[in-house]
């Protein structure tokens, strides 16, 4: 068998794009460290617009490393509107490192290029790149294409998909198919390529139901390929850019082996990793995001240590403690309807389903009775929105597109994979019918 092909994992370098001809290294400084802040700690549903005045200052400036000297002003210019962003949105950012790292750039840069904190702060003009930019090269070296650069003898990569949508349900790189809680920040994917991370809030207050809000992806600087980009979206703001506002891999020879490709504004992306033969789907369904993800066995279990990847709800799935048993809740469900229709009133979300009524709601996307059609109705019944019906269906399609077993695409068995001393019963264990006939015996001596 031939041993997994070397990949050596560069350690990323990638600056503030864009920044122009003099950016120094303390701006630089500060937005290589700026992702893994925005992952450690998250600002789940926070008002701040940062991340929008970042794009717009990028593409304000995306050809300013090919500026001439007289058209400095024209850059500051942009900085002065990048500045009066910032301050439009200082109250809503407060706390935000993001917004504080900004800050800070702005003024390094302020200074190397001489600008004035007093002048015009009309947009510039969108620039277009020239022929030969990074942006538009499609010469990429064979390493990076993942499938190219696998020898012509080898059997081809072996591809596994994982998917979380709705309330939230994951399916595993194994297809282990599960219900589960984990509210808060949660790592879906973290290897030596990539790292996924979801924030997952309550549905309605005091609900258990959680969804998913927020989702950063950091991709990791790799050989000639990629500078390290990181990709975020939240709650009505899915963004067609990564956070620096460019839409491929940076300035390196095989920067198109990542690029991000709008296919409905404001709903659906999808993000092309060539170099690690990845595609991952992020939607926006209602008001909460879905992932989806393609990724070869090679790249899923590319870690440093296996042992340390406890969390990553891809490869393990989520801990026995915050999976939720589906038929348990079913039931607790069906007696609360039935108590409703005999007794007073009971508390119910907006426009609630009944069993029957979800059943058939789901019916019109999901003819199939699997797993999918099954999260469907327990979207709908725990949370009362229709939405989550079609974040059900949307993520079918996406398996149906991203998943190279196509026998494997329907599970109709939910998986929940509980540890030792936190299982749940589901029978009479076999000591205790060994007990029981014990006891009969002695009793009829």
């Amino acid at each position: 068998m031939r041993p997994p092909r070397e990949r050596i994992v560069v350690k990323a370098r990638a600056g503030w794009m864009g920044m122009g001809r003099g950016a120094g290294s303390t701006a630089l400084g500060l937005f290589q460290i700026l992702p893994v802040f925005l992952c450690i700690f998250p600002s789940v549903t926070s008002p701040c617009k940062i991340l929008k005045c970042n794009s717009e200052f990028w593409a304000a400036t995306s050809g300013s490393h090919h500026l001439g000297a007289e058209e400095a002003p024209e850059f500051c210019t942009a900085l002065r509107a990048y500045a009066h962003c910032t301050r439009r949105t200082a109250r809503t950012c407060r706390g935000d490192l993001a917004y504080h790292s900004a800050v800070h750039g702005i003024d390094d840069l302020m200074v190397q290029h001489n600008c004035s904190k007093d002048g015009p702060t009309s947009q510039p003009r969108l620039r277009t790149l020239p022929p030969g930019d990074s942006q538009e090269r499609s010469d990429s070296p064979e390493i990076c294409h993942y499938e190219k650069s696998f020898h012509k003898h080898s059997a081809a990569p072996n591809y596994t998909h994982c998917g979380l949508f709705g309330d939230p349900h994951l399916r595993t790189f194994t297809d282990t198919f599960q219900t589960c809680k984990v509210q808060g920040a949660w790592p879906l994917i973290d290897n030596n390529y990539l790292n996924v991370q979801v924030t997952n809030t309550p549905v309605l207050p005091g609900s258990s139901a959680t969804a998913t809000s927020k989702l950063t992806i950091i991709f990791k600087s790799f050989q000639e390929c990629v500078e390290q980009k990181v990709y975020q979206a939240e709650m009505d703001e899915l963004p067609a850019a990564f956070v620096d506002g460019s839409k491929n891999g940076g300035d390196k020879h095989g920067a198109n082996s990542l690029k991000i490709t709008e296919k409905v504004s404001g709903q659906h992306i999808e993000i092309q990793a060539k170099y690690i033969g990845t595609t991952i789907v992020v939607r926006q369904v209602g008001r909460y995001l879905t992932f989806a993800v393609r990724m070869p066995e090679e790249v899923v279990n590319a870690v440093e240590d296996r042992d340390s990847q406890g969390l990553y709800l891809c490869l393990r799935g989520c801990p026995a403690n915050q999976q939720i048993d589906f038929q348990a809740v079913r039931s607790a469900q069906a007696t609360e309807g039935r108590a409703r229709r005999k007794g007073p009133s009971l508390p119910a979300p907006p426009e609630a389903f009944t069993y029957e009524t979800a059943t058939a709601k789901c019916r019109e996307k999901l003819p199939v009775e699997d797993l999918y059609f099954q999260s469907c109705v327990f979207d709908l019944l725990t949370t009362g929105d229709v939405n989550f019906m079609l974040a059900a269906y949307y993520a079918f399609e996406d398996v149906k597109m991203l998943h190279s077993n196509k026998d494997k695409l329907h599970l109709y068995e939910r998986t929940r994979v509980l540890s030792p001393g936190n299982t749940a019963p589901t029978g009479t264990h076999p000591a205790l019918w060994v007990a029981l006939l014990c006891l009969c015996w002695l009793c009829l001596l």
